[in-house]
């Protein structure tokens, strides 16, 4: 078998992801909170960016998990190829019974 991929993102990329959410998502609260209209429109703004949250990370999710689905189908399949792969030997010759059932047009007639 072989070993397990290592994962391909690094702590920092991690650190890097978070801390621009945060960035992004503090920037528009603030840009919300100064924004000069109503109190309805501010609060209207502020539930669409919740929203917007929400909807981010449930895609990220969904992508998430059809990667892992695809990895585990893949995985399967190297498996199963594994094992068809070890099971061959290419030296091993057939017996002639399989011969003559696989080729039934090549067994000798008897010519009575």
């Amino acid at each position: 078998m072989t070993t397990p991929r290592s994962p391909k993102n690094t702590a920092a990329f991690y650190a890097q992801a978070a801390i621009s959410f945060g960035v992004a998502l503090f920037g528009m609260v603030i840009g919300e909170l100064y924004l000069p209209v109503d109190g309805w429109v501010r609060a209207f703004l502020a539930l669409a960016t919740l929203y917007l949250v929400t909807a981010t990370f449930t895609l990220a999710k969904c992508v998430r998990d059809a990667q892992e689905d695809g990895n585990v189908i893949s995985r399967l399949d190297q498996v199963r190829l594994e094992r068809l792969l070890a099971e061959f030997d290419p030296y091993r010759s057939q017996t002639p019974h399989l011969a003559q059932q696989a080729y039934p047009s090549a067994q000798p007639h008897n010519a009575a």
